[in-house]
């Protein structure tokens, strides 16, 4: 098949599970076009049956704000006869999937659209009244409506008011890819007593708590001496550095900004702290799993869905720090009970969310669509 893929091409968690469909696709044998403002970051300079559509900005003295929203319809438009597309996959509701439909109107109603929903497409974005009508509006008129967990599929129903089908296909992980063995990074360099080290990797939004993040990572320096590794960038990165500095712990966290070398911190990591109060699924969760890492998170959103607590990680009351920091002590001062879980949490991963069976089920769907 022809697949037209548009996702955004930042560090966020939609760009990345459609990189790596795309990528699963193409090795399938299917033609992937992607489409976005910039090449996204986890696609590669090239491979066989990938192809990169990088839509134009176009700036006006008119345009108080560029509308992408019309230059990626008609890009999208033109790809549709030039490259035969079969079915166009939209990544976040708007303005993707708002695209994807001016497209097909243009193109007599070809091809179907499959929308899949992230999260804050609909929990942040959606829900507001600005919004909130045409997004219900694009998720109704795609022909295929998926989302990453049961969570965010209920989420769309209460707070969208979508009363059409939506299918669960959750993220999913390349277990040979996330593999702690494919570790190259020397522990030493963060750890040089070899301290625990606990990492945390993120957009650094207000809803990731990374307040808290600190208030509890200060609480566990005070018992037992370790490190943390924070992993991105955004606006509450500031904050951190402050807090990290208030608390005397700055000595003891790395920032490290955007990464493309996740694989080899979390092998090197003890543990992985999400104390996000909402997450629609957690794939960084489902990442460090993979790399036998044991997760602390709160009990948010869909991570429920990600982490069984009390078997490869623990879940927590979002925002009680003093759980959270009884929970990390407990797993980097029991080795034994660090590793244990961090081989259950790599088994569920792989039982659970493998590249295979999740590319399979979006395969299964364009053919249905396409049949």
């Amino acid at each position: 098949m022809n697949i037209g893929i548009i996702c955004y091409p930042t560090f966020g968690g939609s760009g990345v599970v459609a990189s790596e469909l795309g990528l699963a696709l193409a090795e399938r044998g299917h033609q992937v076009h992607f489409f976005s403002s910039a090449r996204p970051f986890r696609l590669p300079g090239f491979k066989e049956n990938l192809y990169f559509h990088e839509v134009p900005v176009v700036q006006y003295s008119l345009f108080e704000h560029t509308p992408y929203t019309l230059t990626l319809a008609s890009t999208l438009y033109e790809a549709i006869d030039l490259h035969k597309l079969d079915v166009m996959h939209a990544h976040y509701a708007i303005p993707h999937a708002a695209s994807a439909f001016l497209a097909k109107q243009m193109g007599n109603g070809k091809p179907p659209i499959v929308t899949t929903l992230h999260g804050t497409d609909i929990t942040l974005v959606g829900s507001h009244p600005a919004y909130l009508p045409v997004v219900k509006f694009t998720i109704d008129q795609s022909d295929e409506v998926t989302a990453v967990s049961k969570y965010l599929a209920d989420e769309t129903r209460d707070v969208i008011g979508v009363k059409r089908e939506i299918q669960v296909i959750p993220n999913f992980v390349d277990g040979d890819f996330y593999n702690r063995k494919r570790c190259t990074i020397r522990r030493s360099i963060f750890a040089p007593e070899g301290e625990p080290l606990i990492i945390h990797i993120s957009n650094f939004r207000p809803v990731k708590r990374i307040g808290e993040m600190m208030e509890a990572f200060i609480k566990v320096r005070k018992q037992v001496k370790c490190r943390m590794l924070l992993v991105g960038d955004g606006p509450e990165r500031a904050r951190a550095e402050k807090d990290a500095q208030a608390g005397g712990v700055i000595g003891d966290v790395f920032f490290l900004g955007n990464q493309t070398a996740i694989v080899d911190l979390l092998s090197i990591s003890d543990v992985y702290f999400l104390p996000s109060n909402s997450e629609s699924f957690g794939l960084s969760a489902l990442e460090a799993m993979a790399c036998e890492v044991p997760v602390v998170a709160a009990r948010a959103g869909g991570i429920p869905e990600v982490v069984a607590d009390g078997e490869c990680g623990y879940l927590t009351e979002p925002d009680n720090t003093e759980e959270m920091a009884a929970r990390i002590l407990e797993l980097i001062t029991d080795r034994e009970l660090n590793r244990r879980m961090g081989k259950a949490g790599r088994a569920r991963a792989m039982q659970l969310f493998p590249t295979e069976r999740v590319v399979s089920q979006y395969e299964s769907l364009y053919r249905k669509l396409t049949a």
